[in-house]
């Protein structure tokens, strides 16, 4: 079943195109991402579908009665409620409906009522109907969907009770997907999830929308993550979009093939068409071939001309060089502590060391402390205690996640000029065009840029410094797919000493050379690139697993087996318990309907009737035959207590 369609979508903000005649389509089941440049729509066709934002022309068709979930970029959930308030609210007609489930089970229970045998057959009805409702709606499992989705974002639960108010702005995003992801709509519309998320948290969340039961559409710069999670991408390039079947890597691939082959239709066709015009102009002018010259000239006018096939746009391009080398010790740690102002310790007696060439990531979960290691490496937080020392000639460059020192009113050309002024304009005005800051862009003021280009602005900065160790805080954020191509690129040629943090598990994979786990105030070293450090912690989770296991005395076995048998007993008795009281309630039920047949009996109309008394008879007999049976499984039930 469709549940989307774009047909010939189109939005220009002023004079500028951004969606030229978009086609989408999204069936029941699928996962769809959109991909291209940063700028290319991608957002805005989110938004227009969601309808956030209006389009030009163009159709955007959805069933009546499919529901649409969408989250923004970056959308922090603002609320004045408590976090396991909020998430509740997402159940309010679930709550609603339990609480009227009571109040007619409090109904059921009066005497009154149950004497009024067609008031409570109605009441029955009602409320199993009511019950089927609320189970199928999962009115039993609201609340562990609640903790399981809270759980996988990292709020533990003596957090539950937290003011939202009181979060950071990443906690909040959390929770905006969070809330989002238990109402559960037909279509999920995802603006860049993993923003704000940890490698642990992207795993779950990978594993909760696998098994999704909707349909996902997604924005996300996170290559592991599609290619998990989709079956099917949508290019948005030069206005215009490109289906393509399987996840991210098979959309690598089939767009190379298709560009293979349109370049060779168009490479043919040139040939053909020189060949044709070639004959026309050497024979348009004999009386002998002139008929076949001008035949060939019809079909020059006929033919449906091939545009070459566009290929890629335009990437940025360049590389990171040194001026000259470190010493075989860059970098050594010794007894690091650090911690703010009244707050407890980050990590205390952290050492750490790093070698000439070395690409070291720093991994972890958020909070554990990597961003603070790194600012305590380039001196931008005090210490409290330990040493950092760096070895002969290191010259660093720190790359900040979060742009910090671009915020000011200077134009693009001149934040950079003026770091650098030694150099001549015009190989500032090269390297700002090789990170595609190019024509008037270099003069638009570095406040209006977006998150992308300062991350270019930044990594121009970088460039220039030619430092020979880099420093690097989530260099992949806010770069697109096509920007981190690159910058692995040069980051794998550059030959000096890497130490950077990411969360781009693909990022990590290529640049990493040794993983450094940051956790709970500790370092673990992996000697090898994500996948090994992947491979090698499971080992070492199972290693101690099994070593617990082995180290448990044999009684474990056996208290194991009576912790089963004595839990098996309990819901043998939670069974037998409510069974009783099924009987109990089954033989009022039967009892009060023979003395509702009695009473009919007892009319003379009735009576007279003998095929109608007959049959009154009958079903008193077989309810009391029905109480006999209840009665002796309700003495066997009570006798085994």
């Amino acid at each position: 079943m469709i549940i989307l369609q774009c047909v010939n979508l189109s939005k220009s903000f002023g004079v500028e195109p951004i969606l030229t005649n978009i086609k989408l389509e999204v069936q029941t089941g699928e996962r769809v991402a959109l991909v291209g440049r940063n700028g290319a729509g991608k957002s805005t066709l989110l938004k227009i579908i969601s309808g956030q934002l209006s389009h030009d022309s163009g159709e955007v068709i959805k069933p009546k009665d499919i529901e649409f979930g969408y989250l923004a970029q970056n959308t922090g959930l603002e609320s004045s409620l408590t976090i396991w308030e909020e998430m509740l609210a997402v159940f309010h007609d679930l709550i609603l409906m339990e609480k009227k489930l009571r109040k007619m089970e409090e109904e059921m229970a009066n005497p009154i009522l149950q004497n009024d045998e067609i008031s409570y057959q109605k009441l029955l009805q009602e409320y199993d109907e009511l019950q089927i409702t609320f189970k199928d709606q999962g009115g039993y499992q609201y609340e562990a969907d609640i903790r399981s989705v809270l759980s996988g974002l990292k709020f533990s639960t003596d957090r539950f009770e937290t003011p939202i108010s009181t979060l950071s702005g990443g906690q909040k995003t959390r929770l905006a997907l969070g809330k989002l992801l238990l109402t559960k709509p037909d279509l999920l519309i995802l603006d860049e999830p993993t923003n704000h998320l940890d490698i642990d948290t992207l795993t779950w969340l990978e594993q909760y929308l696998s098994n999704y039961p909707g349909a996902i559409l997604i924005v996300s710069h996170d290559r592991y993550f599609l290619d998990k999670i989709v079956n099917q991408v949508v290019e948005i390039s030069r206005t215009k979009s490109t289906k393509f079947k399987g996840n991210y890597s098979d959309y690598l691939n089939e767009k190379a093939k298709r560009y293979e082959l349109e370049l060779k239709q168009f490479e043919k066709q040139q040939e053909q068409i020189a060949k044709l015009e070639d004959f026309v102009q050497k024979n348009i002018a004999r009386a002998s071939t002139t008929k076949r010259a001008q035949s060939r000239r019809k079909q020059l006018e006929r033919m449906d001309r091939i545009d070459r096939p566009a290929g890629m746009e335009k990437s940025a391009h360049f590389s990171f060089q040194i001026e000259r080398q470190t010493g075989n010790e860059v970098l050594r740690i010794s007894d690091l502590d650090v911690q703010y102002t009244n707050s407890p310790s980050i990590f205390k007696q952290l050492s750490f060391d790093v070698n000439k060439e070395e690409s070291v990531a720093i991994v972890g979960p958020n909070g554990a402390g990597k961003s603070t290691l790194l600012k305590a490496m380039t001196k931008q937080i005090p210490i409290q205690n330990g040493s950092i020392h760096f070895g002969s000639n290191v010259k660093i460059g720190y790359y900040d996640q979060e742009q910090a020192k671009l915020q000011s009113n200077k134009q693009v050309l001149h934040e950079l000029w003026d770091d650098f002024s030694l150099s001549p304009e015009k190989d500032v005005r090269t390297v700002l065009g090789n990170f595609l800051f190019s024509g008037d862009d270099v003069l638009k003021p570095v406040s209006s840029l977006s998150g992308g280009e300062k991350a270019r602005l930044a990594l121009a900065k970088l460039m220039m410094q030619k430092a020979n160790v880099l420093i690097l805080d989530e260099p992949t954020n806010h770069l697109d797919l096509d920007a981190k191509e690159v910058l692995e690129a040069a980051l794998i040629d550059y030959p000096g000493t890497i130490i950077f943090v990411s969360h781009d598990r693909y990022f990590l994979n290529r640049m990493a050379s040794r993983v450094v786990e940051l956790h709970d105030g500790k370092l673990t070293n992996y000697l090898g690139d994500y996948d090994y450090y992947v491979e090698k912690k499971a080992e070492n989770l199972e290693r101690i697993r099994m070593t617990q296991e082995q180290s448990q005395p044999i009684q474990t076995n056996k208290d194991k087996t009576s912790f089963n048998r004595d839990k098996e007993a309990k819901k043998l008795e939670r069974q037998r318990t409510r069974r009783i009281e099924e009987i109990e309630n089954t033989v009022s039920t039967l009892e009060t309907q023979i003395e509702n047949y009695e009473q009919s009996l007892c009319d003379p109309d009735i009576y007279s009737n003998h095929q109608e008394a007959l049959e009154l008879q009958n079903k008193i007999d077989q309810a009391n035959v029905e109480i006999e049976q209840l009665l002796e499984e309700w003495e066997e039930l009570s006798q085994s207590t």
